[in-house]
């Protein structure tokens, strides 16, 4: 079971947590539950670091931001002792769940769950932070934000559960956005290619990762709401969205389109001219995936002759407009991006001031100029034949005959602001 940050947003929300896992413990079931930070906190731990010192190290960063989940384990553990039940809480470092030495935006290597097994067999309940790990030389790492969806999958097919349960402020997945549209419909399965496709182009119900992870180790995901009333029933009469593999899903005539999301935060690059031959795209996205920089679709056009004699091909990939993880202002810690990153407005510029004050207070030489501007607009020769026609007008608003300025109509001339105006009379 995982539940995130709404769901343990408060005292009063992780003791209906409680009560939820007691129920599935209760009736027999082992049961592992894997725990985000309460709304709102990786951000308020984010802005202490930030405050800190602009050029944070980022090993120093994971610390502070892994407290997060680590209290709201203990708190439902304390929870569900206070219930009846028996648990314990199970840091990323006591497992331990093994990462990379990338921080802020590590990949889960091994977990070690003998001593969580032996403990699961013994009754208890064992509550894990998410979003966290521990690398090689025992520094805590993180997994990125929503690395609590990645976790749970992790833990479930290191356990080999029967299914994650992924509990969240919706009820499952729908077709598209209900609060675009609200005849949007729950589907009822869903397979790991559809999910990871939605999940990469915008629908925000699961992490990427996480979905891939759980196509990689056939893990069943089951997607529910955790704002449901005491009485309604267990999540396994209470189905929301099952992701399983193709092979579970037996519905002859299927829907051709699954759903439609949406992601504003995609960045398109075309590189063009690239050499059609065997380790050139390779040479590309090497670099890329060395520094954990996700890409999500790549197109590759057909060979063409270049301006040379070899032949050449065109190469189109998407990758996040911003950094990942907790990198909001898209700087990495320590980088030059990073020193430069404004954490308020900008200052404004010279020229603006100046701006501004000449606006406050203009002064005769400005006004003089605005005058000559006009003079010699009406010593432009279309003007002067326009005054003679007597359907003119200058800048001061008076037309040849020196009377008042005639009324305009809309019709083809100039275009300001979308309309079109001319400076014929009304007919």
């Amino acid at each position: 079971m995982k539940f995130g940050g709404t769901s343990m947003a408060g005292i009063e929300r992780i003791r209906s947590v409680a009560a939820r896992v007691k129920r599935e413990a209760d009736a027999g079931n082992q049961v592992a539950v894997v725990v985000s930070a309460m709304a709102g906190e990786t951000d308020r731990l984010v802005g202490f670091c930030r405050e800190a010192s602009p050029l944070y190290d980022p090993r120093e960063y994971d610390v502070v931001v892994a407290a997060g989940e680590q209290i709201t384990s203990g708190l439902l553990a304390i929870a569900l002792q206070a219930i009846g039940v028996e648990a314990r809480s199970w840091l990323g470092w006591q497992l331990p769940i093994n990462t990379d030495d990338a921080f802020a935006k590590a990949r889960i290597g091994t977990i070690d769950t003998d001593a969580l097994i032996a403990s699961m067999a013994s009754g208890a309940v064992a509550v894990i932070p998410g979003f966290q790990g521990m690398n090689a030389d025992g520094r805590i790492t993180t997994l990125g934000r929503g690395g609590s969806d990645t976790s749970a999958v992790a833990v479930a097919a290191a356990v080999k559960a029967d299914r994650c349960d992924i509990y969240t402020d919706v009820d499952g997945v729908y077709t598209t956005d209900p609060r675009i549209v609200p005849r949007a419909r729950k589907l009822v399965k869903v397979t790991y290619e559809e999910m990871l496709e939605l999940a990469s182009v915008g629908a925000k119900v699961l992490q990427t990762r996480s979905v891939g992870l759980a196509m990689k180790e056939k893990v069943r995901v089951q997607v529910l709401s955790s704002f449901t009333g005491a009485d309604a029933p267990m999540a396994d009469t209470l189905p929301g969205t099952m992701i399983v593999g193709e092979e579970e899903i037996d519905e002859v005539e299927r829907q051709l389109i699954t759903g439609i999301a949406h992601d504003k935060n995609e960045a398109k690059i075309t590189l063009t001219a690239v050499p059609d031959k065997p380790g050139s795209v390779a040479a590309i996205f090497e670099p890329l995936s060395a520094a954990n920089i996700n890409v999500d679709m790549i197109i590759q056009n057909i060979a063409h002759r270049s301006s040379g004699s070899a032949s050449a091909t065109d190469v189109t990939f998407t990758v996040p407009r911003r950094r990942p993880a907790a990198f909001d202002r898209g700087a990495e810690p320590g980088t030059r991006g990073d020193r430069l990153r404004r954490t308020g407005p900008r200052p404004p510029r010279r020229e603006d001031q100046r701006r501004r004050g000449r606006d406050a207070q203009p002064c005769r030489r400005r006004q003089h100029h605005v005058h000559d501007a006009g003079r010699a607009r009406d010593q432009h020769p279309r003007h002067l034949d326009q005054r003679d026609q007597g359907v003119g007008a200058d800048p001061r608003g008076r037309d040849g005959t020196g009377g008042p300025r005639p009324p305009h109509r809309l019709r083809a001339g100039r275009r300001r602001g979308g309309l079109i105006f001319s400076s014929s009379p009304r007919a």
